[in-house]
C-alpha cells in the first residue's frame, strides 16, 4: 500500500474514531507528500516527538509561569502521600521510558507495533498519545512478564 493510501485510510480512521490528533497528523503528512516535500519527512521524524513534548512541557508548566502554582503549593505536594506517590510515578514512568528505549535500539522494527498500538488506542480507546518510549517501555515490562510466565510453565 503507498504512503498517501495509508494517510487516507488514517485520516478516515481518524473521523469515524472522533479523533481529530490522527486525522490533522495524517492531513499534513498527507499535505506534505502531495506538494513533494518529502525531504523533510526525516526532519519530521527525527524532531516532531521532540517538538510534541516541548510543547506539552509547556501546556504542563503554564501553571508556573503565571503563578496559580507557588512555592506553597510545591512544598504541599512534596509533603503529601499524593504528591510523594506523584513524584514516585513520575520516576517510575522515566526509568520504564528509559527500558523503552534499550528495546527499540535492541529491536527497532517493534516501532511498526507501537505505532498501530497507538493508533488503535487513540481511536478506539479514546487514548491519547504520549509517545514511543513509554509504549516502548510498557511493551518491555510486557516482554520480561510473558518470559518470566512463560519459562514457567513452558
Amino acid at each position: 500500500m503507498s504512503g498517501e493510501v495509508v494517510l487516507v485510510v488514517l485520516i478516515i480512521i481518524g473521523l469515524i474514531g472522533r479523533s481529530p490528533i490522527i486525522s490533522t497528523a495524517a492531513c499534513v503528512l498527507l499535505v506534505v507528500k502531495l506538494v513533494h516535500l518529502e525531504r523533510y519527512l526525516p526532519a519530521i521524524e527525527r524532531r516532531g516527538l521532540e517538538l510534541g513534548l516541548l510543547f506539552l512541557t509547556f501546556s504542563v508548566l503554564v501553571p508556573f509561569a503565571s503563578e496559580r502554582i507557588g512555592s506553597k503549593d510545591i512544598l504541599g505536594v512534596v509533603t503529601s502521600w499524593p504528591g510523594i506517590l506523584a513524584l514516585t510515578g513520575g520516576a517510575i514512568a522515566t526509568f520504564v521510558n528509559g527500558k523503552g528505549l534499550e528495546m527499540l535500539k535492541l529491536d527497532p522494527q517493534l516501532i511498526v507495533g507501537l505505532v498501530i498500538g497507538s493508533i488503535f488506542g487513540i481511536v478506539f480507546l479514546r487514548g491519547i498519545p504520549v509517545g514511543p518510549l513509554m509504549a516502548a517501555g510498557i511493551t518491555a515490562i510486557l516482554v520480561k512478564l510473558f518470559s518470566f510466565i512463560g519459562g514457567r510453565f513452558f
